[in-house]
């Protein structure tokens, strides 16, 4: 099992989220666990990647190298 949390979300998002849990056979819980998931998994890789970019030592490609190291 896990910790139940309390949110607030508009009506509408509510709706929206009942009928793709009808539609897809899954409890809500289930739908706001795994897009939470997908979103802490996005911000990890954009903040990885801000942190590559804002790395002076991380060596910058050029475009036309990096075709060429792809074979383009």
């Amino acid at each position: 099992m896990g910790t139940a949390i309390s949110i607030r979300l508009p009506d509408e998002l509510v709706i929206e989220l009942g009928e793709i849990a009808r539609e897809t056979e899954r409890s809500r819980s289930y739908l706001v666990q795994k897009a939470i998931e997908a979103y802490l998994e996005d911000m990890a890789d954009l903040q990885i990647s801000l942190d590559r970019l804002h790395d002076p030592a991380d060596e910058v490609i050029s475009l036309d190298d990096m075709k060429k190291n792809l074979g383009l």
